[in-house]
């Protein structure tokens, strides 16, 4: 097998979440908790260092809920999603915790989400002509697509989404996705759009003006757009320009924490087989173990 070229920073909450609902709860710690997303998680790692193998990736834990910076500036964003049970808080430590035992650099914070782990590691890999792959489905994800090497992986459905593609799909281009979603809002982030603009009618000034800046340097003139709706544009936008200023805030990844030295930091470092062993019997499924050899086994 000959390595992925590209560094992989990876969304794990997307992954971690899909099979905590789509597994049944066959697997149990011997503390009694299931642990079905753990043994999902751990699949797709493995997976992903079987059939893929890079060299290099970071993996990014959401941490954030209920505590984030964001919170901060709108106490109601992501106010619509409840905190984990004791259940699914078990499972969220144990996957960062085996993927830590499989020699993945991880990442969380309290203050960022995994967007913005995943944009300031970004910045640091794009040093290198390298590609870089972002594993997840996330759209917000798709500003930080600008090189165009650079992609988003769906990784269940091996869907690559180069710049062109997020455009095509959206209608702007990744650097303009953040004000996209100011102007639309983010039902799921709760993020508050502007009343009566929707995705067409956002995709239209966007592409006329670029950015938000450039909208409201124009708002005397959107009346003559082709647009349903038009002559009423330029007061709407009017009366909510601190909501749509406050919204690119919230939508924009942050890409300047400083989390490593070196993208050397992101080697995948040597697998502890033994410990590896040992947790997944702990959490009900020692059966993977053969696989845990057959996969890290060349490392030891």
């Amino acid at each position: 097998m000959k390595p992925l070229a590209a560094t992989c920073l990876i969304d794990a909450s997307i992954y971690i979440f899909q099979y905590y609902f789509s597994l049944p709860p066959n697997w149990t710690a011997r503390n009694g908790y299931s642990t079905e997303a753990v043994y999902g998680f751990a699949t797709f790692l493995l997976k992903l260092k079987e059939q893929y193998g890079p060299k290099r990736l970071g993996l990014c834990f959401d941490e954030s809920l209920g505590q984030g910076f964001r919170e901060d500036i709108y106490p109601d964003y992501k106010a619509s999603r409840a905190l984990p049970d004791d259940s699914l808080a078990y499972q969220l430590d144990a996957c960062r915790e085996i993927a830590e035992l499989m020699g993945i650099p991880c990442f969380g914070s309290t203050r960022y989400e995994a967007d913005d782990l995943i944009g300031s590691l970004m910045q640091l890999a794009k040093r290198s002509k390298q590609p870089v792959a972002i594993l997840s489905r996330d759209k917000d994800l798709g500003q930080l697509i600008r090189r165009e090497q650079d992609y988003l992986w769906d990784f269940a459905k091996d869907l690559k989404s180069y710049a062109p593609d997020i455009e095509e799909k959206w209608g702007v281009p990744p650097e303009a996705m953040a004000d996209y979603l100011a102007l639309v809002g983010d039902s799921i982030d709760d993020i508050p759009g502007v009343p009566g603009i929707g995705a067409k009618t956002a995709a239209a000034l966007l592409q006329a003006y670029g950015s938000v800046k450039g909208i409201y340097a124009n708002l005397e003139a959107l009346q003559d757009m082709k647009l349903r709706g038009a002559k009423g544009l330029g007061s709407k936008l009017e009366e909510h320009l601190e909501q749509v200023a406050m919204a690119k805030t919230l939508a924009t990844i942050v890409c300047d924490i400083p989390l490593v030295d070196s993208i050397n930091d992101l080697d995948w470092r040597t697998a502890d087989i033994d410990a590896l062993e040992a947790f997944c019997a702990e959490q009900g499924f020692s059966r993977l173990a053969s696989r845990v050899n057959k996969v890290f086994g060349e490392n030891v």
